[in-house]
């Protein structure tokens, strides 16, 4: 053949080696003049046809429903049924593989992967997807190295220090362990005095083990710089409580356990998981490299970097978050939280490139980030304000439907009757700039509780939102649509819902209302509209603001559908799954919608992240024609399934009598 056929995209590259030698051996190239008709509506496809080059259109009657370009094909699903339902035409000059049908049936018959990326509807496609990468899942974690995991701070105090004063600074400083300086050093292969009666070197004395001193480079005793340092962690209070000395008077140093272990930070984290399993310690030392260890690794030996907990260690390798949560939780100053906001970000990566579903991740980063926004709202507002609030994000957040940092949404709900800190408005502008500081950018609308605006107490709150109910502007359906998202994630969560009340108590079958309020659907049309502009080739597919042209309309679709019905879920999900429930959606337009969704969701992510590891900043467009063939083919799908919707909301709320 003239070209190599191409088994890097989908659904030929779930294909084994000896059915890529089947479709070598059968396929054939035509040449297809512009404007001539491939396949036509109601014939019988003989071929599987894959493009090369040139661009093919797809019609029903006269609406366009989707262009192909190189490396997509087209018809599997006609090849199944008979029966082709579209009519397929060159847009220019065509070169394209032409795969028999009696192959394909064979590839169908043998690969279930490649049957359902072919032709199955969207669930189906998504699922085998899903399948199809699991055995990449946990690629990223076996290849994580220690300095990528949570390293603790090194703690310092001399040798000298009483125990009482080492256990304030435990509960102080929320940590379980000190490095003590001053600390002797043993004589070697001679038994420690503070320490068990096996603890001899290479055993284990307070969780932290004395290394042999011909260790290897990467798990070393410290030796230089470091020998008159040692190590005291909560498990050495036992020891101090036996000891028979008053704790004010013992000194740690007596108890502190040496010499070190130490790691260098580009070790793999399993092979420090081993070093700790071996020894059976809890804990190493980070050192940053002194020079060429083994397997060309730098061996341990400069200034510590920090300490490697088991816990941390475990955690990472099975869930990050785990992590994360206790950073946010043992935070006891503001800046302390910046460290785990941004590991958020790598979480979110992690997870994604180890193939967790997308609404797992969202579902997470929703926990994570109402955590460090409780924490960050505990840290600078004084307990009886926390006490006397609800503290609420809105939009994608509120949803849990948030990913990557976006723009704050958030607000705040003061209980009746409370007199708030004179200093309220600072508290609440130095909030949204502590959020802002963390990587969660002002909102240009400034719909954050540092306005105004967006801080009232529930009474007042209540009155807003009957206003923005009871006398519609596009402005107020805006703030009422983004308020039905609200969540609470500190302070008194009844307040949020008191207020919350009022819309539903208010909801009647007003039609007119919801009609306006659902209309937002068609904001972001116009100009041909962007299904047109998708799939039309005169000025090239260009730039697709994914959250206009599917994401928006379908999450509000859904929003309105939920106020029609007095649905007070907030998550888009559970918002489809009781309206299902309700008899108000079908179960089949539910499931796609959700996987739509998803699916936009995680497109949004992937091209994200991969902006930010190019050192840019995620953009809100999306060039489809640089999407793999496979995401243009889901693409194709998901804005499908959002046309469909729409179509089905535009006569259940009469939107184009408006």
């Amino acid at each position: 053949m003239p070209h190599a056929f191409n088994f890097n995209v989908s659904p030929f590259d779930c294909l084994s080696a000896e059915q890529r030698r089947l479709v070598r051996d059968s396929v054939d190239i035509e040449f297809v003049p512009p404007d001539q008709v491939m396949l036509a509506a109601g014939a019988s496809p003989e071929h599987l046809v894959v493009l090369i080059q040139g661009h093919v259109r797809q019609w029903e009657g006269d609406d366009l429903v989707a262009t192909y370009g190189p490396d997509d094909c087209f018809d599997g699903r006609a090849l199944v049924t008979g029966v082709a339902s579209h009519r397929f035409v060159a847009a220019s000059e065509v070169l394209a593989y032409r795969l028999p049908r009696d192959t394909v049936n064979t590839l169908i018959t043998h690969n279930a992967t490649f049957a359902a990326l072919l032709f199955a509807d969207l669930s189906k496609k998504l699922a085998a997807l899903s399948a199809h990468h699991r055995q990449h899942e946990l690629q990223s974690l076996t290849l994580a190295r220690v300095d990528q995991a949570v390293l603790r701070p090194p703690q310092y105090v001399d040798a000298a220090l009483d125990i009482v004063s080492v256990v304030r600074l435990f509960v102080g400083q929320r940590v379980t362990h000190v490095l003590v300086r001053g600390v002797g050093v043993a004589a070697p292969g001679a038994k420690r005095a503070d320490g068990p009666a096996d603890a001899t070197a290479g055993g284990v004395a307070d969780g932290v083990v004395t290394a042999p001193a011909d260790g290897p480079a990467n798990a070393s005793a410290a030796a230089d710089g470091t020998q008159h340092l040692g190590i005291f962690t909560t498990a050495g209070l036992q020891r101090a409580i036996l000891h028979g000395r008053p704790l004010d008077q013992l000194p740690v140093g007596d108890l502190a356990s040496h010499p070190l272990v130490c790691v260098a930070p580009d070790a793999p984290l399993f092979e420090a998981l081993a070093v700790m399993i071996r020894h059976r310690v809890q804990r190493v030392v980070v050192r940053a490299p002194a020079g060429p260890g083994q397997a060309g690794r730098q061996a341990p030996g400069g200034p510590i970097l920090g300490v490697l907990e088991q816990v941390d260690l475990l955690g990472f390798l099975s869930n990050h978050s785990t992590l994360v949560t206790r950073q946010i939780l043992e935070a006891t100053e503001l800046a302390a939280l910046a460290a785990p906001a941004a590991q958020i970000t790598q979480v979110i990566g992690l997870l994604q490139r180890g193939g967790t579903k997308v609404g797992l991740i969202a579902r997470l980063v929703q926990e994570l980030n109402a955590l460090l926004f409780e924490r960050a709202w505990q840290l600078m507002a004084p307990p009886a304000l926390v006490a006397n609030s609800c503290l609420f994000v809105m939009g994608s957040e509120g949803r849990g439907e948030q990913l990557l940092k976006t723009d704050q949404d958030n607000g705040l709900i003061l209980r009746d009757g409370y007199t708030p800190p004179a200093d309220l408005a600072a508290i609440c502008q130095r909030f949204s700039q502590a959020l802002a500081d963390f990587g969660y950018p002002e909102c240009p609308g400034q719909i954050m509780l540092s306005n105004p605006e967006w801080r009232h107490e529930a009474a007042d709150f209540g009155e807003r939102v009957r206003r923005w109910l009871l006398m519609p502007s596009p402005d107020s359906l805006m703030s009422l649509a983004i308020f039905l998202d609200a969540h609470a994630v500190a302070g008194d969560a009844t307040l949020l819902a008191q207020v919350r009340g009022e819309v539903f108590n208010l909801v009647t079958d007003n039609d007119a209302l919801l009609a306006r309020f659902a209309a937002a659907i068609n904001a972001f049309e116009g100009g041909g509209g962007w299904w047109s502009r998708l799939f039309s080739l005169e000025d090239g597919p260009g730039l697709l603001d994914l959250k206009k042209a599917g994401s928006f309309p379908l999450v509000h679709g859904v929003r309105s559908l939920a106020l029609a019905h007095r649905v007070q879920a907030t998550g888009t999900v559970a918002r489809l799954e009781a309206l299902v429930a309700a008899g108000a959606l079908e179960q089949g337009l539910a499931t796609d919608l959700v996987d739509s969704l998803h699916f936009f969701m995680g497109l949004k992510l992937k091209l994200g992240l991969a902006a930010l590891e190019a050192g840019q900043a995620p953009g809100g467009g999306i060039e489809v024609d640089r999407l793999s063939s496979l995401d243009r083919d889901l693409l194709k799908d998901t804005l499908a399934v959002v046309k469909r919707f729409k179509q089905l909301l535009r006569l259940r709320f009469h939107l184009d009598a408006l």
